[in-house]
């Protein structure tokens, strides 16, 4: 299954400390139905830190039910023990998903060797095709395109979600990994810029509350309707901004519960965003036109 446009990294919903299962498959059918191209469980966005191996599993699963091969899944799959990733893969690919999300192990802090043995024993112990995730903000290390490239070089390592920030990689990757390599950004502010590079896609927090607007950003762009897309890119501008006024999903998770989509409950070490920046999230719904009614909480 291609891998390709506005796709989400699914927010986790919790009521009262558990995985609330209901309205996260209710949330996967309206990210369906609102044009999303493609979703992502037990992301960073999903909270999977704090995530037990049973609560991750069962989220992939509710996911891929829902999804029901409408859309391609890709599994957050990633942990900073070999072990441990190679399991959360392999239930992934048991359960159906299209791809597993693995992001570069953190805190070890491994050489670019080290990264390449961890990608490659988990290729090598699972069927199923791995997007690198490379986060340097969040994991410390970034892969370099040397490094990728060796690794694009595995018949199931078919693509990178790229964090970085550095709208120079994806022709430099391109160049190095080949045109079949999929390349996703991970930042929802150089979206458009990413496409015009080379780019696939965006993996997207925005999209979590602006799902249809995102799909349609990058449709436009699909068919060459650059004026539409653009209209669309500065519209969101703020938007994405707002969704990093603080540590995601911290934001995102207070945009969606002024939607009604979830509660505003996450797990420790992750509290509330400050009421100045509740107050600046709302107001930017607002301008973009994504709050139009009295705020109803979940």
């Amino acid at each position: 299954m291609q891998f390709h446009g506005s796709i989400t990294a699914l927010i986790t919903p919790f009521a009262d400390g558990k995985v609330d299962e209901k309205r996260f498959q209710n949330f996967v059918q309206w990210q369906i139905d609102q044009g999303t191209q493609g979703l992502v469980p037990c992301g960073t966005t999903g909270e999977s830190p704090t995530l037990t191996h049973d609560e991750h599993h069962r989220v992939v699963d509710l996911c891929i039910e829902v999804a029901n091969g409408k859309v391609p899944v890709i599994a957050g799959c990633g942990s900073n023990s070999t072990a441990e990733a190679i399991s959360l893969t392999q239930h992934a690919e048991k359960a159906g998903a299209s791809a597993g999300l693995v992001v570069t192990p953190y805190y070890n802090k491994p050489t670019q060797e080290g990264l390449y043995q961890h990608y490659k024993a988990i290729h090598d112990a699972t069927g199923l095709p791995i997007i690198i995730y490379n986060i340097p903000g969040r994991s410390v290390i970034n892969m370099t395109v040397e490094t990728m490239a060796r690794l694009a070089k595995l018949p199931r390592i078919v693509g990178v979600k790229d964090a970085t920030g550095d709208i120079l990689r994806p022709p430099r990757t391109r160049a190095e990994c080949g045109d079949n390599f999929v390349q996703l950004t991970g930042e929802d502010g150089n979206a458009l810029a990413f496409l015009a590079v080379g780019g696939k896609g965006c993996i997207s927090v925005t999209s979590n509350v602006a799902p249809a607007l995102c799909a349609q950003m990058h449709q436009a762009y699909a068919k060459g309707d650059m004026a539409t897309a653009q209209k669309i890119n500065d519209q969101l501008m703020p938007l994405h901004d707002a969704m990093f006024c603080e540590t995601s999903p911290g934001p995102v998770k207070y945009a969606a519960s002024l939607l009604g989509l979830c509660r505003y409950e996450f797990r420790l070490p992750l509290v509330p965003i400050s009421k100045a920046n509740e107050k600046l999230v709302e107001d930017v719904m607002r301008d973009v036109g994504l709050l139009k009614q009295a705020v109803k909480r979940a």
